[in-house]
């Protein structure tokens, strides 16, 4: 969480005095000349935003491990980055009351839930805001889909591979006992086709979940 800073006047050379304020990512100094009637300046080195004033009424400023400085409503529980190479899920704790005679301090305490996972495709660290290992994961980074946690792809390989066996074995057997009915009644091949046709696409999906990319969490949960 962001409360605004005090910002400090520098004299300048020719002995007009210039408002500046420290940027809260970088530290670089900015110049407020012409801006102090907004919320909000943006650093010119790092390009993040530093609040010189606190913020509407019914809001409050909220500081992303991204360094993107967010403002919401002051009830928000639970809020989203908006960055797409960030998409953290940010859980605000209660707000903390601090007297105005005391300097500006985070009135807010912040955490992101997840865990970092490391892509089975280019390697890369990303933030998977789930808990459970047997879901898909796309990359921020490559884009590609991969599995966090080798579970769930190994239970779908054997459950398809167990129904395409099963209708790979009815088409089969309908093949053999219906051999003379099917001369008769054309209509037969039908659902032969279909017994076969069901088994094969269930191998096809089979190999997919056998060949897809594993992702592994950097720690895995206790």
């Amino acid at each position: 969480a962001e409360l605004p800073p005090p910002y400090t006047a520098i004299a300048s050379p020719d002995a007009s005095s210039v408002p500046v304020i420290n940027c809260r990512v970088c530290q670089s100094l900015i110049n407020l000349d012409g801006k102090l009637h907004q919320h909000v300046v943006k650093c010119t080195v790092c390009n993040e935003a530093t609040p010189i004033k606190n913020p509407p009424s019914g809001k409050k400023y909220v500081r992303c491990q991204c360094n993107c400085l967010l403002i919401c409503k002051d009830t928000s529980r639970k809020i989203g980055c908006p960055r797409p190479n960030c998409r953290r899920i940010i859980t605000l704790g209660p707000v903390m009351l601090i007297p105005e005679e005391q300097p500006a301090q985070p009135a807010l305490q912040v955490q992101s839930d997840g865990t970092r996972v490391v892509c089975g495709h280019c390697g890369n660290t990303f933030l998977w805001m789930e808990l459970r290992f047997n879901t898909l994961a796309k990359c921020p980074h490559c884009k590609k889909i991969s599995s966090v946690g080798s579970a769930l792809p190994r239970r779908r390989c054997c459950a398809y591979i167990t129904i395409g066996m099963i209708c790979i074995f009815i088409g089969v057997g309908l093949t053999v006992g219906t051999q003379d009915f099917a001369r008769r009644f054309h209509a037969t091949y039908v659902s032969w086709a279909v017994a076969y046709l069901l088994g094969l696409i269930c191998l096809i999906r089979a190999c997919y979940w056998g060949a897809i990319k594993v992702s592994y969490p950097e720690h895995s949960f206790a």
